[in-house]
């Protein structure tokens, strides 16, 4: 009696929970008979699995899952390709695919937000196409570094321009500009919340719009604290100039600059002298530094052993991160925790990221970046 009891408390249980409103995925996926197709969730922390199944020779599927509180982010995924799309309800969303281009050419109906994505993952799959085009030109030496650096600028220029005007601030409201906000490009975020004041509005244009509609939503309150931390981070401080003494100037060739590196030692560029430097300032959290860095270490390779040497300063407002990422570097890594708001690149009169000068060996700033045309031939010339 006890065991058909439990039985049937079991079933009755089961029977409440399939009773939790749902979400459906379906489709097909043709040619890919015996493949395994998983439905996963993108989380805030990270990639969850949710389901699975065997595809049979027609290659259909249907997966179905409790509805989220508020508009959430899932994938597809069928080896290493992934399909993103969103679920604000109970919608059913259909999204067909071949098994080759599984990720390009498939396509999607019942979600008008998760077409959006398909066109910023198609828009974030041909940049990166781009950008790694560019950096095989300027490995293989059929492009001069600085034409690539003004290539690669000009490219995320227009990207940002494009996604911001047509998919965040059009509809700062949806999952779709949510989504916007943090695609990548070579692993790094294209729109940077903590260190650049133009991004930063982007991120709060829909942390506002969706605190509106979804307030109690965890990723409405991650996206608010991001915000808050950008905001404080690009908020330029109530300071007095720093005027530099043409007298420092001229005894030593160069501006000063001394900056702890990661195990707290004190780095002067002064005490380079004898060496040929590139001093450069950057961002390690924008989306052209790991391609910029790229660029550097070819250099730095090639001319290390005759005297190169590179003093990269960090303007990071994530200390953490920058220790991450400089730690697999082999130059001079230091950071100025002022990040934009530094003094001292403001007395190098820097504007842009990356920002790029030249020391010659007399520890003499030779040439600034936007003056240089090639700069390798510039660094063998000084060597």
């Amino acid at each position: 009696m006890k065991k058909v009891l439990f039985v049937a408390l079991a079933a009755f249980a089961l029977g409440a929970c399939d009773s939790e409103p749902k979400f459906h995925v379906e489709g097909t996926v043709s040619d890919a008979d015996g493949k395994m197709l998983y439905l996963e969730a993108a989380a805030l922390q990270g990639i969850v699995p949710l389901d699975s199944v065997k595809l049979k020779g027609n290659g259909s599927y249907s997966f179905a899952y409790d509805r989220p509180e508020s508009p959430e982010f899932y994938r597809l995924r069928l080896e290493d390709k992934v399909i993103n799309f969103s679920v604000d309800s109970t919608e059913t969303v259909r999204i067909t695919a071949p098994y080759n281009n599984f990720a390009v050419a498939y396509t999607v109906e019942g979600s008008a937000n998760s077409e959006k994505i398909k066109e910023l993952s198609l828009k974030q799959l041909d940049l990166q196409t781009k950008v790694d085009g560019l950096l095989a030109s300027v490995r293989g030496n059929k492009m001069l570094p600085s034409v690539f650096e003004d290539s690669l600028a000009l490219l995320l220029k227009n990207y940002k321009n494009d996604v911001k005007i047509n998919y965040i601030y059009a509809a700062p409201n949806t999952a779709a500009a949510y989504f916007a906000l943090f695609q990548k490009l070579n692993d790094y975020l294209i729109f940077d919340p903590l260190n650049n004041k133009d991004d930063v509005k982007c991120f709060a244009a829909v942390a506002t719009s969706l605190n509106n509609f979804y307030p109690h939503a965890a990723r409405s309150k991650n996206l608010y604290n991001i915000v808050i931390k950008g905001m404080k981070n690009t908020r330029e401080p109530n300071r007095q100039v720093v005027e530099i003494p043409d007298s420092v100037i001229s005894e030593t060739g160069v501006i000063e600059i001394a900056l702890r590196d990661m195990k707290g030692q004190v780095r002067r560029l002064t005490e380079l002298k004898g060496k040929v430097v590139i001093l450069d300032f950057t961002i390690y959290q924008s989306a052209v530094s790991a391609s910029h860095n790229y660029m550097l270490r070819e250099l730095y390779d090639k001319y290390a052993s005759q005297g190169l040497e590179i003093y990269q300063v960090s303007l990071d407002a994530d200390e953490h991160y920058w220790k991450t990422t400089a730690d697999n570097l082999p130059w001079i890594c230091v950071r100025d925790a002022n990040g934009v708001y530094s003094s001292i690149a403001a007395a190098y009169n820097v504007q842009n990221m990356p920002s790029i000068f030249l020391v010659n060996r007399n520890n003499e700033l030779s040439v600034r970046g936007e003056l240089i045309k090639d700069l390798e031939a510039e660094v063998k010339k000084l060597l």
